[in-house]
């Protein structure tokens, strides 16, 4: 009796050690697509570092890098508290949110809220989906879990920032910012900053 628990032991052992390995395999095989994020919008800054001009990226948007410390942290803080309420905590995935948006959908019988975090927004922005689904949902989690283990969560925040689309060819909130208040991210007030996020979440 003991010797076939630990025959069965071992088979689960050697088992769960073989999908580790393929699940490694394939995250280094198959690493999330960064293009987008590397290509930004050129830009001739002055001795000071104050932007002179900046030209539209290759696929024709203005696509401004911008880190977390070049926005104005109330929008930061609109931001988190809107869209990822957990971001600082989580592995990519909230599990509470994807409940609740799971529970709501069930008992209203359409979508009421959405269960993405903010990582999983970068995953979707990064490589757009051509259909929408489950399969595809399941998809951006695996991703969001690869970008959280290859990057910091200030890194992951500045690809959001730098890429989040906010209508016709603008995308970021650096881009967005200078377009609509003439002004950089880091002066936002109030009332701009909660603008942003509320035009973002229009999209």
């Amino acid at each position: 009796m003991l010797r076939s628990f630990r025959a069965r032991l071992t088979v689960v052992a050697f088992a769960l050690l073989g999908a580790a390995c393929a699940l490694a395999t394939a995250d280094v095989a198959n690493p999330p697509d960064m293009t987008r994020a590397i290509n930004v919008s050129p830009e001739i800054v002055d001795r000071n570092g104050h932007l002179l001009r900046a030209f539209l990226t290759r696929d024709g948007y203005w696509r401004m890098k911008t880190n977390a410390r070049d926005v104005s942290p109330r929008y930061l803080e609109i931001l988190k508290a809107y869209e990822d309420k957990r971001y600082d905590k989580h592995f990519g995935i909230d599990p509470a949110a994807i409940l609740r948006a799971g529970l709501q959908y069930f008992a209203a019988g359409h979508v009421v809220s959405g269960g993405s975090t903010l990582t999983m927004q970068v995953a979707r922005i990064l490589e757009p989906p051509r259909t929408h689904g489950v399969v595809t949902k399941l998809f951006q989690m695996l991703r969001a879990v690869q970008l959280e283990e290859r990057y910091s969560k200030d890194e992951i925040l500045s690809f959001y920032l730098t890429l989040a689309p906010f209508g016709g060819n603008l995308e970021g909130v650096r881009a967005a910012s200078l377009s609509y208040f003439g002004k950089n991210p880091s002066q936002l007030d109030l009332s701009e900053a909660a603008l942003l996020v509320a035009l973002r979440n229009r999209r």
